[in-house]
C-alpha cells in the first residue's frame, strides 16, 4: 500500500507522469487506483469548477477549503484502497492547497492542519517548471490562476519550499517525458523495495 502524489504547476506533466507510472505499476502486477484533484464530478467539485469559470466569487480561503473538502469526499475510498494493498496515484493532492493558498497570503500551517485527517502521501513528486513554460504549453483556455504569472511564481516557490522541508523528490519538468518517467520509476522502485524488506 502506498499513496503517491504528483504536484506542480499546471502543464508541468503531472497527468502524463501519473498515468505512465500507474500503467507501469499495473503492468508489473500491482493493483493501482488513480485520482485527479480537483474532481469536478462531485458536488463540491462542481462548485470549484463554477468558481474557476468565473460563475462564483469565493475568497482564497473559501476556495482552498473547497479544494480540501473535495479531497475529503474521497477520503473513505482512498483509505479503503490503501487497506486493500493498492498503490494510489494522485494527480494533485494536499500540497496543492498549501502552494496555491500560501501564494494568496493564507497561512501554510492552517492549510496543513485542515488536511491532517487525510491519508498522508508516502511519496510526493514535484514536477518543477517555470511559469513561462506553463504558459507556453497552454496558450488558450487558461483559468484565472493559470493567467497570473506572479501567482504562479509564488506557487512554484511554495512547492520548492515544501519539497526541501519534507524531503520530496523534485524532478526537472523541462526534461523530455521519457527522462522524467525514468527518474520517477527509479524512485518508486527503490521505495517499493524498501517496503518489502
Amino acid at each position: 500500500m502506498m499513496l503517491i502524489a504528483f504536484e506542480g504547476l499546471d502543464q508541468s506533466g503531472k497527468e502524463t507522469q501519473a498515468r505512465r507510472l500507474a500503467e507501469s505499476l499495473a503492468a508489473a502486477g500491482r493493483r493501482v487506483e488513480t485520482l485527479s484533484f480537483p474532481d469536478y464530478e462531485t458536488p463540491i467539485g462542481r462548485e470549484i469548477g463554477a468558481a474557476l469559470a468565473g460563475e462564483r466569487e469565493f475568497p482564497p480561503d473559501v476556495m482552498q477549503l473547497l479544494y480540501i473538502a473535495n479531497r475529503y469526499e474521497w477520503r473513505p475510498k482512498i483509505e479503503q484502497w490503501l487497506r486493500e494493498g493498492a498503490v494510489v496515484v494522485c494527480d494533485r493532492y494536499a500540497a496543492s492547497s498549501i502552494a496555491y493558498g500560501e501564494s494568496h497570503g493564507l497561512d501554510a500551517a492552517w492549510l496543513d492542519a485542515a488536511q491532517q485527517y487525510l491519508p498522508r502521501a508516502d511519496l510526493t513528486f514535484v514536477l518543477d517548471i517555470a511559469p513561462e513554460t506553463a504558459s507556453a504549453r497552454k496558450r488558450t483556455g487558461r483559468d484565472k490562476y493559470e493567467r497570473d504569472m506572479a501567482l504562479l511564481s509564488r506557487v512554484r516557490a511554495s512547492y520548492r519550499r515544501q519539497a526541501t522541508q519534507l524531503g520530496w523528490t523534485v524532478v526537472d519538468g523541462e526534461q523530455p517525458k521519457d527522462a522524467i518517467a525514468a527518474e520517477i520509476a527509479r524512485v518508486v522502485a527503490a521505495r517499493l523495495a524498501d517496503e518489502q524488506n
